[in-house]
């Protein structure tokens, strides 16, 4: 009896074991299931119908090219994998007409692309505002928190009705509308405060390093050179960037060679500035530009004016480059270029030794009329005055218009490009002057000459009523 109810329990136990085995294999797969839906969302992935494919497939083509350019797509692209969004798109007229060209050259600049990544996600809210869940005129509206960290600011106008963002009207609400997120219209570039406060700071260049100043040098005026000073009687130093004692034309090397200038600037070996750096930028940015490789070649490659005017630079001084496009330089003959100095004299007379722009060029012929600036071709001197809503250089069939105003500004070096090459016209004067002269001379030459015991004959002769050959 005992037997058979150990038997029974065993029997129990054993049909209990292999029921909960039984149970217990299929839960295997199901924990492969879950498991594989974790690492599915973990990997995110944008389908055809998100708002970043409709953003990039849209008519707003100036923004998805910049979100390109800025290397924003797979940070994006993370950002809608998790949660809706808010995209205020400019008009492509906001961006590419209407956009400061300066601020926008700024922007594509490589060394400035967490700028251009800061501007762009300021128009990105991590959340789903429409049109409909706008702030209502009646409140003061409501700040958001966008992808750069910045808050804009949503506003209905009381009176026109106008749904705003910070200082942007909306003029297309709800124009791109998907399941991960909206895009509305907007007139115009939102710009955060910090993107702005850089571009200031590299327009007033904060940006350019300086060194402490070593005291404004002494230049003595009977032998043109410097005065070494003791420190006992050193003066206060000048501020950073202050112009050089010396005129640019003492420190120019002499003529067109390789020598080294003559005449440090301030600060000695110390410079303010890196020309070097500054003259190889413009060079590149005429190159970029395009039409003005010629001119390009004439500074690198056909002299030595960029290294010289990277020194010039280095010292503290300013100047301004008149730039002939190729289709100009195209007209200069083999004799203009083949003199000894020629390229050099040509150049020196297109650099100003003052930082001009554009607007302050056209400022200046439009208040005084006809300006004269100085070269560094000295004696001549550049004549400019305004003509058809523009400044035009020079006189007569040599003149050249302003065709590409400020390629390249830096507060250092200014780069305007124009329309022709231009020579000073003193020596179009000599030339006429001296072939004036010449044939005077000739003619006096030529001329025949008689004596004036031959001349009373002939009068003589002439009174009785004859007549010689040789009279006549």
């Amino acid at each position: 009896m005992g037997s058979l109810n150990f038997n029974g329990c065993l029997l129990i136990f054993s049909l209990l074991f292999f029921s909960s085995l039984s149970t217990a294999l299929p839960a295997r797969p199901a924990k492969s299931t879950s498991s594989s839906s974790t690492n599915s969302n973990s990997a995110v992935q944008i389908n055809s119908n998100s708002v970043l494919v409709a953003l990039l497939d849209s008519h707003y083509t100036e923004l998805a090219e910049l979100v390109e350019k800025a290397l924003l797509l797979q940070k994006l692209e993370d950002v809608v994998g998790k949660q809706n969004v808010t995209i205020f798109a400019p008009r492509n007229e906001a961006l590419e007409r209407e956009l400061d060209p300066e601020f926008k050259r700024f922007l594509l600049e490589p060394g400035n692309l967490r700028s251009l990544q800061t501007l762009l996600l300021f128009h990105v809210i991590p959340a789903r505002v429409n049109s409909e869940g706008w702030p209502s005129h009646d409140s003061n509206g409501r700040h958001h928190l966008t992808l750069s960290n910045d808050k804009v600011h949503l506003h209905q106008n009381k009176k026109s009705g106008f749904k705003t963002v910070d200082l942007a009207k909306v003029i297309r609400p709800n124009d791109i509308v998907r399941p991960d997120g909206v895009i509305h219209g907007i007139e115009r570039l939102l710009v955060p405060q910090s993107v702005l406060e850089d571009f200031n700071r590299r327009r007033n260049l904060r940006s350019i390093s300086a060194v402490i100043p070593q005291g404004a040098p002494v230049v003595d005026p009977r032998t043109n050179k410097l005065v070494r000073k003791s420190k006992k009687s050193a003066g206060p130093p000048p501020p950073p960037g202050a112009p050089p004692a010396l005129p640019i034309y003492a420190a120019m090397a002499p003529g067109p060679s390789l020598a080294p200038a003559p005449a440090p600037g301030p600060g000695g070996s110390h410079h303010h500035f890196n020309g070097e750096a500054q003259v190889k930028d413009f060079i590149t940015t005429l190159v970029h530009y395009g039409g003005y490789n010629e001119l390009a070649d004439i500074l690198v490659n056909l002299t030595s004016l960029a290294t010289e005017m990277g020194r010039l630079v280095s010292e503290g001084y300013v100047i301004t480059v008149l730039a002939p496009n190729d289709e100009a330089m195209a007209k200069l003959t083999t004799d203009q270029l083949s003199e000894p100095g020629a390229p050099e004299q040509i150049m020196y007379y297109h650099i100003i030794p003052e930082y001009q722009t554009e607007e302050s060029m056209y400022n200046a012929v439009r208040r005084f009329g006809k300006i004269k600036y100085d070269t560094l071709r000295l004696p001549h001197k550049m004549t400019a005055e305004e003509a058809d809503g523009s400044v035009k250089f020079g006189q007569g069939e040599g003149s050249a218009y302003l065709f590409d105003p400020d390629i390249y500004t830096d507060g250092r070096i200014s780069v305007q490009g124009i329309d022709g090459v231009l020579f000073p016209l003193e020596e179009k004067d000599d030339k006429s002057d001296s072939l004036q002269k010449s044939t005077r001379v000739t003619k006096v030459v030529s001329k025949t000459r008689r004596g004036l015991l031959m001349q009373s004959t002939c009068w003589v002769l002439g009174s009785v009523g004859q007549r010689l050959n040789a009279c006549q």
